[in-house]
Formats: C-alpha cells, sequence, structure tokens
C-alpha cells in the first residue's frame, strides 16, 4: 500500500508531505485548492507525460517521491527488473529539472516504461473523466481480460505470437505472387546483373595485382633507364662500386694477417663483393629481359577500367561484389521456383491461419465464461450502487478478421428502467450513471486485482443523496481489502473516512500555496460542517455533521460486517 507522499515545488505545491493509513483514506477542500493537483502529482511519479511549466516559479527543481509497502508476493515485481526491495518497501521517485526529468525505483535509475509497469501492479487510479473511457468499446475488452487476467493473459500472449507470424507469412506470400508482369521484370533485371556479374567474372585480388601491373607498364621507361644507372653505378668499370670494394679489398688483405680486426672487415667485404655480384646479374638480367608490350599494356588499361566499374556499380569491393551477387541468385532462384515457392508458403499460411484461428477460438471461450461471471456481479454491484432496476449485458460477437486482440468484439449495454431494452452505456448512461458504473466495475475487479492501492478522483460527480450514499458504502466495502484514496465533494463519503486530510490553500510570503493535514476527530467534524453548510456553518449543520459521522461509522460497521 501507499504509506508516504511527498511532493515538493509543483505548481502550487511548495512542499506536502502525506502519511496514508491502510483502509479509506478521505481527500476533501474547497474548490480550487489543488485537490486535483496532489493526484496529478501522483500520476507524475508514475510516468504521466509533464508540463514544462510544472516546476514551481524559481524553483531549481520539482519532486514527487512515494514509498509502498509490499504485499506479500509483491517483492517479484521489482526484482523481474533487477531491483531489489528496501525493508520491504519501494520508493518510487521522480524529479524534475529544466523540462527533463529522471526516475528512480529505491534508488535505480528506471526508464519511464519500467517505472509504469511497475507502478502498474502497486496502484490504480480512476482520475475524473477515466468513466468516459467507457463510451468506447474497444475497452471493454480490456476489462473483461483484466478481470480473470490469470486465464485470459497467456491466452492473448499466445493469439499476439500466432497473430504475428500469420501476418509475416501472409507478407511473404503477398510478395511473392505480386502481378506477374511484375514479377517477369524482376526477373529481367536480376537475370541482366546476374550476367554482368558472371561475365565479369573478377577474380580475388585481380584488381590489385591490375594495378601493380599497370603502373610497372606505365612507368616502364623510368624504370628501366633507373635499373640502368644502377647497374653502371655497381657494375665493373672505373670508379664503380664494384671496383672500389675490390680495391679495398686489396688493400687489407696484405694486413689481415696482422690484426683480426682486419680480418673481420676482409670477410664482410667479401660478402659485399659476392651481394654486389649478385645484384649486377640480376640487375643485367632483368634489363635484358625487360620489354614494353604496347597490347598488355591496353589490355591491361581496359580490364582495370573494367573492373573498378563493375565494382564501383555494385559496392566498391570484391567482398560487396560478392555478397551482391549471392542475393541476386537468391531472389532469381525463389522467382524462377515461384511456383514451388508459391505452393510452400500457401502450406505455411493455411497452417498459421489454422493456429491462430484456433487459439483465438480457445481466448473467446475464455472470455465469454469470464463475461458471464463478470456481468452478474457487475450487476449486483450497480444494484448496491442504488440502481434498482439496472439490466447489465455484456454482448461479445466474434469478428470474421482476425487480430492480435482476437476476433472478440465486447460491447457493455445496459437499462436503467424496466421495460426498456438494453443499449450501449453512451446512449443510455449520464455522467453520474457513468461514474457509478465504473466504480461498480472497479469494485468487482478489485476483489481480482492483486493491486492493493486503488485512488478515486471525484467518483461523486453528478451524484447525491440516497445514491450517494450507496457510493460511500461500496467504498467502505472495497477499503475492507485495498487502500483507497479518495478525493471527494460530499459529505456522505467523507464521513466514510478512516482518515481523513483536508487540502488548503493560502497566502505565505506573499505566494500561494498548498498543504494537507490529517483531520483529527473535532477537525473533521468541522470539514464536514463545511461541506454541508457551505460559507456559514451554524451549531446546527455542526451537530449533523457529528450526527453523520456517528451514523457512518455505525453504517460502515453494517455493512462490511
Amino acid at each position: 500500500m501507499l504509506t508516504h507522499l511527498h511532493v515538493k515545488n509543483l505548481a502550487i505545491v511548495e512542499d506536502v508531505k502525506v502519511d496514508f493509513s491502510d483502509n479509506l483514506n478521505i481527500l476533501t477542500g474547497e474548490t480550487g485548492v489543488g485537490k486535483s493537483l496532489i493526484i496529478g502529482s501522483i500520476n507524475i511519479a508514475l510516468g504521466a507525460k509533464i508540463s514544462s511549466d510544472i516546476v514551481r516559479t524559481d524553483a531549481e527543481y520539482g519532486l514527487v517521491e512515494m514509498v509502498f509497502e509490499l504485499e506479500e508476493n509483491e517483492d517479484k515485481i521489482l526484482r523481474e527488473h533487477d531491483i531489489e526491495p528496501e525493508d520491504g518497501m519501494v520508493i518510487i521517485q521522480r524529479k524534475i529539472s529544466g523540462g527533463r526529468s529522471v526516475s528512480r525505483i529505491n534508488g535505480e535509475i528506471v526508464t519511464l516504461n519500467v517505472l509504469r509497469q511497475i507502478a502498474g501492479k502497486l496502484i490504480d487510479i480512476h482520475g475524473q473523466n477515466e468513466h468516459q473511457s467507457l463510451l468506447y468499446a474497444d475497452n471493454h475488452l480490456a476489462i473483461i481480460d483484466r478481470y480473470d487476467r490469470d486465464i485470459i493473459e497467456p491466452l492473448v500472449i499466445k493469439v499476439q505470437n500466432d497473430y504475428s507470424e500469420y501476418v509475416q507469412i501472409k507478407r511473404e506470400y503477398e510478395e511473392l505472387v505480386f502481378g506477374v508482369e511484375d514479377r517477369n521484370r524482376e526477373m529481367a533485371f536480376l537475370e541482366f546483373e546476374k550476367k554482368e556479374i558472371e561475365e565479369a567474372a573478377i577474380k580475388d585480388n585481380e584488381e590489385e595485382e591490375l594495378s601493380e601491373l599497370y603502373r610497372r607498364l606505365n612507368n616502364a621507361e623510368r624504370i628501366v633507364s633507373a635499373v640502368g644507372q644502377a647497374y653502371e653505378c655497381t657494375s665493373a668499370g672505373n670508379s664503380s662500386a664494384s671496383d672500389m670494394v675490390g680495391s679495398a679489398l686489396e688493400a687489407l688483405n696484405e694486413v689481415s694477417s696482422l690484426d683480426d680486426n682486419v680480418s673481420s672487415y676482409v670477410k664482410m667485404l667479401v660478402d659485399i663483393e659476392n651481394i654486389l655480384a649478385e645484384l649486377n646479374h640480376d640487375m643485367s638480367a632483368y634489363i635484358d629481359d625487360f620489354s614494353f608490350d604496347e597490347e598488355l599494356f591496353r589490355e591491361t588499361e581496359l580490364r582495370l577500367d573494367y573492373i573498378r566499374k563493375i565494382l564501383a556499380k555494385y559496392g566498391g569491393s570484391k567482398e560487396k561484389l560478392d555478397e551482391h551477387y549471392n542475393e541476386i541468385l537468391e531472389k532469381y532462384n525463389r522467382l524462377l521456383d515461384f511456383e514451388n515457392s508459391k505452393q510452400r508458403l500457401e502450406i505455411k499460411l493455411s497452417e498459421a491461419k489454422e493456429a491462430l484461428k484456433k487459439s483465438s477460438l480457445k481466448l473467446s471461450k475464455a472470455r465469454q465464461k469470464a463475461s458471464g461471471e463478470l456481468e452478474k456481479l457487475i450487476e449486483e454491484a450497480l444494484r448496491e450502487l442504488n440502481f434498482l432496476d439496472v439490466s447489465f449485458v455484456i454482448d461479445i460477437k466474434c469478428d470474421e478478421n482476425y487480430s492480435a486482440k482476437g476476433v472478440d468484439k465486447i460491447e457493455f449495454l445496459i437499462s436503467t428502467n424496466p421495460g426498456q431494452p438494453v443499449k450501449s452505456l453512451g446512449k443510455v448512461a449520464s455522467g453520474g450513471e457513468l461514474s457509478r458504473i465504473m466504480l461498480a466495475i472497479k469494485s468487482v475487479l478489485a476483489k481480482k486485482d492483486s493491486i492493493h492501492t486503488l485512488i478515486f478522483d471525484e467518483i461523486d460527480t453528478g451524484i447525491s443523496g440516497r445514491t450517494a450514499q450507496k457510493v460511500s458504502e461500496k467504498l467502505a466495502v472495497i477499503s475492507e481489502c485495498h487502500q483507497v484514496i479518495c478525493i471527494t465533494h460530499l459529505a456522505q463519503i467523507a464521513a466514510m473516512a478512516d482518515s481523513h486530510f483536508v487540502i488548503e490553500k493560502g497566502i505565505y510570503d506573499g505566494r500561494t500555496r498548498t498543504d494537507i493535514r490529517e483531520l483529527d476527530e473535532e477537525g473533521i467534524i468541522d470539514e464536514l460542517a463545511r461541506i454541508l453548510g457551505g460559507a456559514k456553518i451554524t451549531e446546527a449543520v455542526r451537530s449533523s455533521a457529528a450526527e453523520m459521522k456517528v451514523l457512518a461509522n455505525k453504517q460502515k460497521c453494517r455493512v462490511t460486517g
């Protein structure tokens, strides 16, 4: 349950801290004091979008922090996201600064998606306009699935997977069986590219080898000239390197027997003389053998240009060319094997559709069973909320078209007057009635849900008198097994509180500020009297408020057992 709420620097809230109790927590206050801002702050902490001006003027940051006390088995919600509970608690914090926010759970930074997933298991908020969602039949399906979640959720996941598989195969099939003209055009194009690459017959490293050959042929004259010059410098002749080495060797030989160091020099010079002789021989052979072949040069130039054009067209490298060729070959063979591929995909598509049909029908049966139970429970809950002659029907139809949600089209129908046929909620129910219908649904779901904390923001819209009393009793019943936090304008509902908080707005140091404080018994009577009496609170009004609280306590004992 939600044990603590801390809101700082949001709009007109400067610094508010509230400790909630279990059972029924009531929040009241004058119109415009910021009651809904408190619920809005909770929504922000749970991952709602934030406006750019939400942070209080001149404040560096805004903060919402909530502390939850974990119920049995709720810690697994955290561990699914590798977050450890702290002494059986969950601390959710969202800090807003500079138009951006950072969310933390037990000190760990989390994404908004993770925050919403975890928060969705801990708290359920019924906002001021949520009952309007009942006007849309698409939301009715979600209510059925939530009612029997343990049974239905695995079936929904199976349908989603089967639908995804079916759509994928259907897409492949449609891509294959596009028009014959388009297929022939595609085949002709692929065949052209395939033939072009095959005729090019580019070998591995061929571009590099031809580049080297072209460079050598293109610079033949310079190469032969340089080699010839080097040969003249090292071959036998006046002042050549070879002759100089020979003269040096002759000089050292005369004294080599006199000093071992000189002997080593002789040996090194002999090696140099041999290397020069070998170098001369090789360069002489290179010059004799070298001949410039004009035809070879032209062929090399043409081949190299052709290879580079092909490579540029198909990726820029031999590796990319091979990769593209393999893709072409695969597409070409698939189109060539059109009939066989078409037959194989038709079989796969039929099998996928049958699997989807089977899982959808299984899901539909589960929903029909859940709907039968839920229909009776909601109708009973509606009677408890002063719908005296109500008929509530969950209409289920099967759609011929499959979707990720199955084949069911579900709509809630209602009749609030005897003898009148049931009709869709939007055609029958008023705003106040929609609010009570949503409360009835929430009260039924609460018995099945693992979510412990329920928040109702102005569930009393459009109701009064006996109906308001019935709503207060229903909230008291729900609060027996759930923590309920409720904002209300009605004294009948406020009187049922186990803990009563008043929200007040005042001016402090020239600035508007909203505060919350928990009321004691005398404060509760004063607040009930304010709600009952308006601007002027007489002793008679205060006496009525005190009597209302006493009667509410007795009524609460009766309805909760």
